[in-house]
């Protein structure tokens, strides 16, 4: 019961931590593209294309920290 709860601890610990970083990560890929999503209030191609990046980050990121945190835990 303990092993369970540990490591459910460690999965939500690194979808958040994961979550967090990519959309953070997907958003400065995009103003570096010249794509501020959060600045503007335009609904426009520019707009869903930064949108798409934020949310392309936020399961890329979620990836990236499942397998770096749980990658020695069965």
């Amino acid at each position: 019961m303990a092993q369970d709860f540990d490591r459910a601890m460690r999965e939500a610990l690194a979808d958040a931590v994961g979550f967090v970083a990519g959309a953070l990560a997907g958003w400065w890929l995009g103003r570096q593209f010249g794509i501020d999503f959060i600045a503007t209030t335009d609904w426009n191609a520019r707009q869903m294309a930064g949108l798409v990046l934020i949310v392309g980050g936020c399961g890329v990121g979620r990836f990236v920290a499942r397998k770096l945190m749980l990658k020695d835990r069965p």
